[in-house]
């Protein structure tokens, strides 16, 4: 009996193995084959972004005024040539703000310097789905504008057009007829704010034109007028919403700051000079940087910005990365990460209920898309520094769970959405529509159509789909339960700004390709 159990036994134990074994493998091909799958999905992924890159791109053709170069837009032509003759300064080029008419300095800036950002960051990526030259053709019509826009030191020009009369109009940029007066911050109206910004942009696009021209004259032209600005932002503080207060309206400034310490991290990077870093690392950081305190990246509010620009001298820059300070940038930098990772111990309550990042009902999608861009550039610098995790009170996340979040945010932008909406105009996305309504003058007014300001208004009040397609448009975005309403009168969801568009080119170049950052920007 002994010998006949353990032979049973045995022979019970051999079955186990084998079932083991045939186990084991049944696993590692079911789970070879969902990374396969996983593989294939994150290939067409990466085409989609590449698309979504590309029809993004197409949104500030639209927005541009001036006489137009090689314009492809059939329903746009030249605007606002005369633009700054009444304080005889070429101000013709630059970009409306959104749906309407005006040429708002201070989120103009802020769109070249993520433009310029995006293009330093990620350019590699952009040439390989050909869409680098369109990236920086925008950006020099952007900062020719703002070059302009500073003709002395000490002066510049930071906006074009009255906002209350131009919203009383509803026509189209080629035809539009009110007065263009121009509005200034100077020495006894600063501006520190939208200079610092000014400056911020200047710097990053000088970088941007040092590495993609042969001529690097516009680049020092560039460098030189942002060191200008910054000295003028600097020396001479305020708010210039508090200067212009009639600007408190529309973009409301809630503090320079930020802007500052942004603007000075970007010449640091142009120059390489000690005065800047040991500007953002001195008493501005003291007064301004909100250390271990996660905020939302905004055109209002660059601190988030700033920290992750900073955090790349800790990175890859070795005479700054042994700076203390620069340690309390990254260590705020992965605050900010830590706070929009979905399964991290910090992460923020302000969500809705499938994941979107939602802060806002005014132009809900700029603070997810720009987090995500954020969230895949700090992965990217974990990768090309080799730091594989990133603490979050105890919890380990890794640069795969930063660009997880990217894409999440990304996908739901392009239709993976209780809406099935994508929320970019002329792309379905993962949807199966897009907005069709968008709040946009030129998009809804018929191009042979010539109506003065007050006649367009039947355009707007129409419950006919906008005859023009605002190709690239990225529109206001959800409510926090999730409904988007689609009418031309829904400002709120409906209406795209440049600069949410600039953040969208930022996110989707960064997930366009599996690309290393380099590690020096200049």
């Amino acid at each position: 009996m002994g010998r006949t159990r353990k032979s049973c036994c045995c022979i019970f134990l051999v079955i186990l193995v084998i079932a083991a074994l045939i186990a084991g493998g049944i696993a590692y091909a079911v789970l070879k084959s969902k990374k396969n799958s996983n593989a294939s999905a994150n290939i067409a992924d990466e085409s989609k972004y590449a698309e979504a890159l590309k029809v993004s791109l197409q949104f500030l053709d639209i927005q541009k005024a001036g006489k137009l170069v090689n314009n492809k837009v059939s329903w746009r032509g030249n605007s606002a040539l005369k633009d700054g003759s009444v304080v005889d300064v070429d101000l013709s080029k630059g970009l409306y703000d959104a749906g309407d008419h005006m040429k708002f300095g201070f989120p103009m800036a802020f769109t070249a310097t993520i433009l310029a950002w995006t293009i330093l960051e990620y350019g590699e990526s952009m040439k390989k789905v050909d869409q680098y030259k369109p990236a920086t053709d925008s950006l020099k019509w952007i900062t020719d504008y703002l070059v302009n826009a500073h003709p002395k030191d000490n002066m510049l020009y930071v906006q074009v057009g009255n906002a209350d009369t131009d919203h009383k109009c509803w026509d189209r940029p080629e035809t539009m007829s009110d007065k263009r007066p121009v509005s200034q911050i100077n020495k006894t109206s600063p501006g520190s704010d939208v200079t610092a910004e000014t400056a911020a942009a200047l710097a990053a696009a000088s970088l941007v034109f040092k590495k993609s021209s042969d001529d690097t004259s516009y680049s020092e032209e560039l460098l030189k007028h942002s060191k200008q600005l910054f000295s003028f932002a600097d020396k001479y503080r305020g708010l210039y919403s508090a200067s212009l207060p009639k600007v408190k309206k529309y973009y409301n400034s809630t503090g320079y700051g930020d802007e500052l310490l942004w603007a000075g991290a970007w010449l640091y990077h142009a120059t390489g000079e000690k005065t800047y870093l040991n500007f953002v690392t001195g008493k501005a950081a003291d007064d301004y940087a909100d250390m271990d305190n996660p905020t939302w990246f905004s055109w209002d509010n660059k601190l988030p910005g700033a920290q992750v620009l900073l955090a790349r001298s800790s990175f890859f820059d070795e005479e700054a990365g042994g700076n203390s300070v620069i340690g309390n940038y990254k260590q705020t930098a992965e605050a900010v990460m830590c706070n929009v990772l979905p399964n991290s111990p910090k992460t923020t309550s302000s969500k809705t209920d499938s994941g979107l990042i939602w802060v806002s009902e005014w132009n809900s999608l700029q603070q997810p898309v720009a987090h995500a861009f954020l969230a895949n550039l700090y992965g990217d610098y974990m990768k090309k520094s080799n730091n594989k995790k990133l603490d979050c009170d105890g919890e380990t996340f890794s640069r795969d769970d930063l660009r997880d979040f990217a894409i999440s945010q990304a996908n739901y932008v392009l239709g993976k959405n209780p809406e099935k909406m994508s929320y970019l105009v002329g792309m379905d996305g993962f949807g199966d529509k897009f907005p069709q309504f968008v709040h946009h003058r030129g998009a809804s007014i018929p191009a042979d159509e010539k109506p003065s300001c007050s006649e367009g208004f039947k355009w707007l009040e129409s419950d006919e789909p906008n005859p023009n397609e605002a190709t690239g448009a990225l529109v206001g975005g959800p409510y926090l339960n999730e409904t988007y309403v689609d009418a031309r009168n829904n400002v709120k969801q409906g209406e795209p700004t440049t600069y949410s568009c600039a953040l969208a080119i930022a996110l989707f170049s960064s997930l366009t390709t599996t690309h290393d950052v380099d590690k020096s920007l200049s």
